[in-house]
């Protein structure tokens, strides 16, 4: 796949932005001053849809590509909850942990099931840590009335491969769950996700012809979220 440079300014295009296709723009950054900056003006009419680092100290267990790689601020919720203090009383969607205090005012908690093929944990427990929390915050959202349960498989294999369904992230979403979820955000609402990894929000949102904001700290990931935009056909890993 070919490289995507970091976007040059160009009259139209945000300031400081990393890329920028005209429905995705990613900035490559902290999220607490570039939100904060961006909500200088007003709230926008926008949903917030995030897998935040929420403190559980991130290590993979299993080895591999991923078993020395950190997430930025994980040592525990502070960076979560700045996040959604800045955001107010907007909706928003928060991926989370059983083990961690879960947000203030969260409405309701979603369960995504992963599938079997996933899941460690404590292996003197009969039971795979298949699933996780998913909070709804705020108001506005709408759609079909479904189940709380959501069923995605999870995305199996390591970085780097070229394999489909391998991972370039190690806590990356399936695409097909961020639809899932966007479809309950309010329509023609922006979509902003401050802590989009690999891009999986950003790239349901571009799916679903939604425009988008994303945010990242770390430059190798704004780079392979940004390739991934340039994905004209759906991405179904």
């Amino acid at each position: 796949m070919t490289r995507v440079e970091p976007l040059v300014e160009h009259s139209g295009s945000p300031s400081g932005a990393f890329y920028d296709d005209g429905v995705v723009t990613i900035y490559h950054g902290d999220s607490r001053e570039i939100l904060a900056d961006g909500l200088q003006g007003g709230m926008p009419k926008a949903a917030l849809v995030t897998d935040p680092p929420y403190g559980m100290a991130f290590r993979s267990g299993m080895g591999g590509a991923f078993g020395t790689s950190e997430i930025a601020g994980d040592e525990d919720p502070t960076l979560r909850d700045h996040i959604l203090e800045l955001w107010g009383d907007a909706p928003a969607i928060v991926f989370g942990r059983w083990s961690v205090p879960r947000p203030a005012n969260a409405r309701m908690v979603l369960t995504w099931e992963k599938g079997n093929h996933v899941g460690m944990g404590d292996l003197s427990l009969p039971w795979k840590p298949n699933t996780e929390e998913v909070y709804i915050l705020g108001d506005g959202f709408a759609g079909h009335r479904g189940s709380s349960v959501l069923r995605h498989l999870a995305i199996a294999g390591t970085v780097g491969q070229a394999a489909k369904g391998t991972r370039r992230h190690p806590t990356e979403k399936p695409v097909s769950l961020m639809i899932d979820l966007l479809l309950k955000c309010p329509k023609d609402w922006l979509i902003v996700d401050p802590f989009m990894g690999s891009g999986s929000t950003l790239r349901a949102a571009k799916d679903l012809g939604r425009r988008a904001i994303g945010i990242e700290i770390r430059g190798d990931y704004c780079q392979a979220a940004a390739e991934r935009m340039c994905q004209e056909v759906l991405d179904v890993a």
